[in-house]
């Protein structure tokens, strides 16, 4: 297995991400475009980030900025998200033969992105999903997307894994299997994301477990009558059992992102997995 670490906070640079990523013996780093390090025109910098990496022996997975919506009914603002998608793809076809020299080639090199929910109209009895409200239009967007992607990664060995967050709307279902329908997209199971909102993700990822490509990895603690769920745990830190989800990982051929946000909690989840037979053979 392949085991990685997102860019933390606490590392203001990304060869501090690299010298980190290379001392606990994992192999990839996932950029994070939320970050302003990370942003586009800085990522298109690919000789600056080829390097820092090749010296270091690691390789890369992008995740997409989270406020990504290439449904956006402001047209000027879908068509900013889906170039932004292009040229993320461009740079990412670039930094591949990283992971054909540091990584497995059994596994594609992934784009990881959120659904964006889109607003909602508060009604006197409910609240109304403005793209469940439009839906026709919503899919359509969601069709386009799935061509244009197609087109841009081409012959690459590219996969866009769609991640679980707070829980997959009945629309967003419709859309996400209208892109799995494609072998250029996959799905990312947060297992920690999963498990704080007391997994109602769980058989809609189950039902499409083929496409599982992707794996955010950290312990979480679930949602309860009398507290709200919460996640990033350090392995071990929370109720999830690690060694059923990583042989579910392993089982799909997928990789492993220890998703904590400190370095303390990646460090101690690293010396967690060392217990496992799954981290001792990668």
């Amino acid at each position: 297995m392949q085991f990685g670490m997102p860019t933390l906070l606490e590392n203001g640079t990304l060869e501090d991400n690299i010298y980190l990523c290379k001392k606990l013996n994992l192999q990839f780093l996932e950029l994070n475009m939320n970050f302003p390090e990370y942003q586009l025109h800085r990522l298109e910098h690919t000789e600056y980030f080829y390097k820092t990496a090749e010296e270091a022996g690691v390789y890369y997975t992008v995740h997409l900025d989270e406020n990504l919506n290439i449904a956006d009914f402001n047209m000027l603002v879908a068509n900013a998200y889906l170039e932004t998608v292009r040229r993320t793809i461009e740079a990412a076809k670039r930094l591949l033969p990283l992971r054909d020299k540091y990584g497995d080639k059994s596994q594609s090199l992934v784009v990881n992105m959120h659904m964006n929910h889109g607003i909602y109209i508060t009604l006197p009895d409910r609240k109304v999903q403005m793209y469940d409200r439009n839906f026709d239009v919503y899919m359509d967007t969601f069709f386009k997307f799935r061509t244009l992607c197609e087109k841009w990664i081409g012959d690459s060995d590219i996969t866009i894994a769609i991640e679980n967050t707070d829980g997959f709307r009945d629309y967003e279902k419709r859309a996400i299997e209208c892109l799995l329908d494609s072998p250029k997209f996959g799905l990312t199971w947060d297992i920690g994301h999963s498990w704080a909102i007391g997994e109602t993700d769980v058989p809609f990822i189950m039902a499409h477990a083929n496409k599982l490509t992707h794996f955010h990895i950290h312990d979480a603690i679930a949602k309860s009558p009398n507290k709200k769920g919460y996640n990033h745990l350090a392995l071990g830190d929370g109720e999830i059992d690690i060694p059923k989800r990583l042989s579910m990982a392993g089982n799909s051929n997928a990789r492993c992102v220890l998703e904590t946000k400190t370095v303390a909690a990646l460090e101690k989840s690293v010396d967690h997995l060392k217990a496992y037979q799954s981290f001792n053979k990668h």
